[in-house]
């Protein structure tokens, strides 16, 4: 394939970054290392080697600098003020000099930390939209230039929105590349002109296998949550869409966790990376947020919803998650809960897309406060004010339980998880534990009239298994609309399936209606002893 020369193919926010550097009388490699004020944290990057910086919130002063001062541009910054947002976490404050200066990055951090910004401002920068200063001149107007590719399309959604409000103020275009969905939509947006794609790779792949998304003049590509798009399979999938861009991309890639599967891809795809770590405390070595208070406790099966029906009415409680193993026992609970009075939503791969997006929407807004969800909902998924997760059951391995208790204590706030450990999940319980660096303690046997139970989770006394007439304030599920998403292309398909399924039925109930018959002209004759029948007489 033949790529265009670009006259500048990193430009835009290169020469934004250095325009704003040289006002300032500072200099960009400066920055780069001149964010740890550590000894022990610093790290220099040069060029035979990756680099590797880490720093704690501490010794980045974030509490004064502002996203302005790291360069980034008013209109990014105007949106972001108007959303409260002014000053960087510790990853973006690590990511965005190294990023506007173009580099690859590997960005670790723990899950709520605020790893979507950190990729998504130096990419909106590196973007132009309609109208735009140099969008004339741009050999890449009109066509995809960042690509984004996540591994579920909820995550998908939500990065999107995310994007779409950090770009307020810009003309840059973002499109939604997910399955679940009509093809139609989004095949019309692409073709429309979309700067930004950001998409599941199963639905990304399928496009450029009919040659509707072409991806090369795609200058900046993130795989966001690469580790569960490995443990999910798509890696080959991954590798061909990353084939399809530009040779001379720029690749950011950002996990909480960095297993050797996901380091091996950076290897093969990214040009000499720095590996970027941002921790809250430079002695704390586990894998969960520390805003999070965590509790296991040793509940039997036939109390758990007795149990978490007092925790729905602990002090300070706002929205809560509640993950499970199945897709049944999430209906079930969620059943169970909203016969005690709960607003409550379930959350699983059986649900169609669009009451999957009901059920977040619906919890976004408040018309709900209680998810029940398989782990489709453990990665990535951020939902303002949710306090509490529960683990219905002890998580199947450390990394699912730091995705699922991630979903509260996001972005600096407080949250409580709660994980439920049946008898048999104990040793399960203990190496979770060890991985992950928690001190383990032995689950305490608790029912819901444990006192533990209130005072751990701040529950008042006098609360019982239903939620007060009087409390239930919330719309519920129904109130929050289901949106018609079409046809996902595959309706004669499913038509055909359906047929096939009505003939088998069809088939079945004829044969059964042979067999029944063939059944009663076998059965014997039942014999009475009574008197024989005789002719009567005339």
């Amino acid at each position: 394939m033949n790529y265009p020369i670009y006259t500048a193919i990193k430009p835009k926010k290169r020469l934004k970054l250095k325009a704003y550097m040289s006002e300032n009388n500072t200099d960009i490699e400066a920055t780069n290392t001149g964010l740890i004020n550590s000894a022990a944290a610093t790290a220099v990057r040069p060029d035979e080697v990756d680099a590797d910086i880490s720093a704690t919130a501490d010794n980045l002063d974030l509490e004064t600098k502002t996203f302005a001062q790291y360069g980034v541009e008013e209109e990014i910054t105007k949106a972001l003020d108007e959303r409260g947002i002014t000053h960087p976490f510790p990853i973006q404050a690590l990511t965005l000099p190294v990023a506007l200066d173009g580099a690859d990055i590997i960005g670790q951090a723990k899950t709520g930390t605020g790893k979507t910004l950190g990729f998504g401002i130096p990419l909106l920068m590196d973007t132009l939209g309609p109208g735009e200063e140099g969008w004339d001149e741009d050999p890449a107007s009109g066509s995809a230039q960042a690509l984004v590719i996540l591994p579920t399309r909820e995550l998908a959604k939500q990065v999107a929105e995310e994007l779409s409000a950090a770009a307020k103020y810009r003309t840059v275009r973002i499109a939604q590349v997910y399955g679940g969905r009509a093809y139609e939509p989004q095949i019309e947006a692409i073709k429309a002109g979309a700067e930004v794609i950001v998409g599941t790779p199963g639905r990304l792949l399928d496009l450029i296998n009919r040659g509707i998304l072409r991806l090369d003049h795609v200058t900046t590509v993130v795989l966001d949550e690469a580790d569960e798009m490995l443990d999910l399979g798509f890696l080959p999938d991954v590798e061909k869409i990353l084939a399809a861009t530009r040779p001379d991309r720029q690749t950011m890639l950002f996990s909480a966790t960095m297993p050797a599967a996901v380091i091996a891809l950076a290897r093969r795809y990214m040009n000499q990376p720095t590996h970027i770590r941002a921790q809250e405390d430079p002695t704390d070595d586990t894998l969960t947020v520390r805003s999070v208070s965590q509790y296991a406790y040793r509940v039997h099966a036939m109390n758990k919803v007795e149990v978490i029906c007092r925790i729905l009415q602990a002090r300070e409680r706002e929205g809560c998650i509640i993950f499970c193993r199945t897709k049944r026992t999430a209906d079930t609970v969620t059943r169970e809960l909203s016969r005690q009075g709960f607003a409550v939503a379930a959350l699983h791969g059986d649900l169609g897309q669009g009451a999957r997006e009901q059920a977040m929407r619906a919890l976004r807004n408040g018309k709900v406060d209680v998810l029940v969800a398989t782990d489709v909902a453990a990665r990535g998924i951020d939902v303002d004010d949710v306090t509490h997760v529960i683990n219905y059951e002890c998580p199947e391995d450390a990394m699912t339980y730091v995705h699922r208790i991630g979903r509260t204590g996001r972005a600096g706030k407080h949250g409580t998880a709660v994980t439920f450990v049946d008898w048999e999940d104990l040793p399960r319980w203990r190496l979770n534990c060890k991985t992950l660096g928690l001190e383990y303690k032995e689950p305490v046997e608790t029912y819901h009239t444990s006192p533990h139970l209130y005072s751990d989770l701040d529950i008042p006394e006098n609360v019982g298994n239903r939620l007060p007439r009087s409390q239930r304030k919330r719309e519920g599920l129904n109130a929050e609309y289901i949106e018609d998403l079409g046809t996902t292309g595959s309706r004669s398909a499913a038509r055909s399936r359906g047929r096939s399924r009505g003939r088998g039925r069809t088939h079945r109930k004829a044969d059964d209606a042979v067999r029944t018959k063939q059944t009663k002209s076998r059965r014997p004759r039942k014999r009475t002893h009574g008197a024989r029948r005789t002719k009567p007489t005339e």
